[in-house]
């Protein structure tokens, strides 16, 4: 993977949020919440919540507002309802509470993701925003996907020793007018 990791810099854990999307897991059965949890975990972050909601828009919408109003929660990451049937609205809830979109990060997933399952990719509606002071990254449900944003994006942009730059050190400004 392109970067590098400064190890003259201290790294910072980040107090992490997961929230699985899903009318039908349950915490004993929630492979990709705890695909994230255990690779923030591993990475020395912090998981600082989790909960799972229906696939619903105004449930998730409530859950994300709660945790981006948390001062402890920096990161909030959502796995489930990315996909394109009528059930799928985890990016529209997304889009009810983003103040600022980041587009890269779901056209990355992509690119990632079409390396291991080819154009199947383009199910996938993952995407990334910050609203105040929070970020926020909408993950598909299945376990593969979240280690492949986790191992491909989010471990480095996560770290603050990652160089050139990284979403971690961007944290104190965020909420800069």
């Amino acid at each position: 993977m392109p970067g590098r990791i400064d190890e003259t810099i201290a790294f910072r854990p980040l107090r992490i949020a997961v929230l699985t999307v899903s009318d039908s897991r349950t915490a004993s059965d929630d492979r990709s919440g705890d695909t994230l949890a255990a690779r923030i975990d591993a990475a020395g972050h912090r998981l600082v919540a989790r909960a799972i909601v229906e696939d619903e828009i105004e449930p998730i919408v409530a859950r994300l507002r709660d945790w981006i109003d948390d001062p402890g929660i920096e990161v909030i990451l959502t796995t489930g309802g990315t996909g394109v049937t009528g059930r799928d609205v985890t990016p529209e809830a997304l889009d009810r509470v983003a103040e600022k979109k980041i587009p890269g990060f779901g056209e990355l997933f992509r690119q990632l993701s079409y390396a291991k399952i080819g154009s199947s990719t383009i199910q996938s509606r993952a995407d990334a925003a910050v609203a105040r002071s929070t970020y926020l990254f909408v993950l598909p449900g299945s376990p593969g996907a979240c280690g492949d944003a986790w191992d491909g994006i989010l471990a480095s942009q996560l770290d603050i020793r990652h160089r050139p730059c990284n979403f971690a050190e961007l944290l104190p400004r965020l909420g800069e007018s």
